[in-house]
């Protein structure tokens, strides 16, 4: 059976796990969600076949006095199938130097680094995100920026510039520059350490396919804004897109393993 057959006849496929790079977690202002914390969330997981989620926690963004603690609770409590970037509030620089330094003390939780700087309106490439640019570029670590054409905070052109500064740091352009798709194709043929994402790819026919015909699949992770979005509709979308069991696999879970640097099953 291919992939989409046993997906539409049994809700997964036992040999293609799903690992989701691009999640959040908890309320919102201004937003009403299903499923936002860690246990219900995991239990949608489950239903859906997925078996990680890489997470940034809203109040990690958007809220200091709370910050990283819930990235840190909720992997701890579901450590078999969460991880989560260490978040940065560029409003408060004084808290990423904090975090920075405290990063090896959660090895257990943290894959990276999460930038939301359309919400905070401060460019990716502001000198006070630079702590946590240097240790990406140190280590190799995944960085998830929002992406979004257009913005002067983390559209093409800041992206750009933060990949030719730090070339050695996983950039991962969550959205993959929405809208803007010549510029993100563009980005990813000049550095290779840029990977795109399927977050919010799916309200335009055709762009999945466009990424992988232009770029291979080998550039692409899966990527939901989960609990933002349904796990049986981006699945279901991706299967749809007539793209070949090979290059699912790797959008799936192989590309995330590699990124993660796992063993792959």
């Amino acid at each position: 059976m291919t992939l989409r057959q046993q997906f539409f006849a049994q809700g997964r496929a036992a040999d293609c796990p799903i690992f989701d790079l691009h999640g959040h977690m908890g309320p919102i202002f201004a937003g009403s969600f299903h499923n936002t914390d860690a246990a219900s969330m995991t239990a949608v997981m489950e239903r859906a076949g997925v078996k990680m989620l890489v997470f940034c926690h809203h109040a990690a963004l958007l809220n200091p006095n709370i910050g990283n603690r819930s990235n840190i609770e909720a992997v701890r409590q579901f450590p078999k199938v969460l991880r989560a970037y260490c978040g940065l509030n560029p409003s408060y620089p004084d808290v990423i130097e904090q975090d920075v330094a405290s990063y090896d003390s959660y090895a257990d939780v943290y894959v990276g680094f999460k930038m939301l700087s359309d919400y905070h309106r401060i460019a990716v490439t502001d000198p006070r995100y630079e702590p946590a640019w240097r240790l990406a570029d140190q280590r190799g670590l995944p960085v998830l920026l929002h992406t979004w054409g257009g913005s002067p905070y983390d559209g093409p052109e800041p992206a750009r510039k933060a990949a030719e500064k730090y070339p050695r740091a996983q950039i991962l352009l969550g959205h993959s520059c929405h809208g803007d798709w010549d510029k993100a194709i563009q980005l990813a043929r000049d550095f290779p350490n840029i990977c795109l994402d399927t977050c919010a790819l799916l309200d335009e026919r055709g762009i999945v396919e466009r990424l992988v015909g232009e770029l291979g699949a080998d550039r692409i992770f899966f990527g939901t804004d989960f609990p933002w979005f349904s796990y049986h509709y981006y699945i279901g979308a991706l299967l749809g897109c007539g793209l070949s069991d090979a290059d699912c696999r790797k959008i799936f879970y192989l590309n995330a393993r590699r990124i993660l640097r796992m063993k792959t099953p």
